[in-house]
């Protein structure tokens, strides 16, 4: 279970990478989301760290 999970924090971490790519590549991005996901994507590492 415990890999399960990892696998699936790994996943995520992934797919707000990718979503931080997009917004930052929008000529009109929303420099408000970009914090967000950089935010988001900062705690999924830490949860990640601490398994």
């Amino acid at each position: 279970m415990h890999s399960s999970h990892v696998d699936a924090l790994t996943i995520k971490h992934a797919d707000i990478e990718a979503r931080l790519h997009e917004e930052q590549a929008r000529p009109a991005r929303d420099d408000a989301m970009i914090r967000e996901l950089k935010k988001r994507k900062l705690r999924i590492k830490e949860e990640i760290a601490g398994l």
